[in-house]
């Protein structure tokens, strides 16, 4: 697999349960997405204001993070984990080149405060299995998997 030698582009994406009922095993079909082009100066907006519209490496993030969202939602349902309402999602996905050729990779971290690391990993990994869009992109792009439990 290519890599990227050259960024073009960065969208980014914070993808939160809306009143937390998401991550308790119910879906309203509220999920919060917010999204950032990257870079110096860069501002953040919510999904929907975003103005005259996303990138594709926004939209493709903000689907990815609500997907993946909830596939922590039902690995945390099945393990019989309670998680912290202040869960998120953050995707950054970079739009670049190798030479001539056109690439994308993702960094895809899970955001549990106070969570043990090692637990948060074991969630991160096992949602990573679940998710459609994981599935998808493996092994076809570039993504590295994290946690965050400060």
């Amino acid at each position: 697999m290519n890599k990227i030698t050259k960024v073009l582009a960065t969208g980014r994406t914070r993808t939160t349960s809306s009143d937390g009922r998401l991550l308790a095993g119910h879906h309203d079909g509220k999920v919060s997405i917010n999204t950032s082009a990257g870079g110096p100066g860069a501002r953040e907006h919510a999904f929907e204001a975003v103005l005259p519209h996303p990138t594709a490496e926004q939209l493709f993030a903000g689907a990815w993070s609500a997907c993946y969202l909830a596939a922590v939602s039902v690995v945390a349902k099945e393990k019989k984990i309670t998680l912290p309402p202040d869960t998120a999602v953050e995707i950054d996905v970079d739009l670049g080149t190798a030479g001539a050729e056109y690439l994308i990779r993702a960094r895809l971290n899970l955001v549990l405060p106070g969570f043990d690391p090692d637990a948060a990993a074991t969630i991160a990994h096992a949602a990573d299995q679940l998710c459609p869009y994981s599935k998808a992109t493996r092994g076809n792009i570039d993504v590295a998997l994290g946690v965050i439990t400060t």
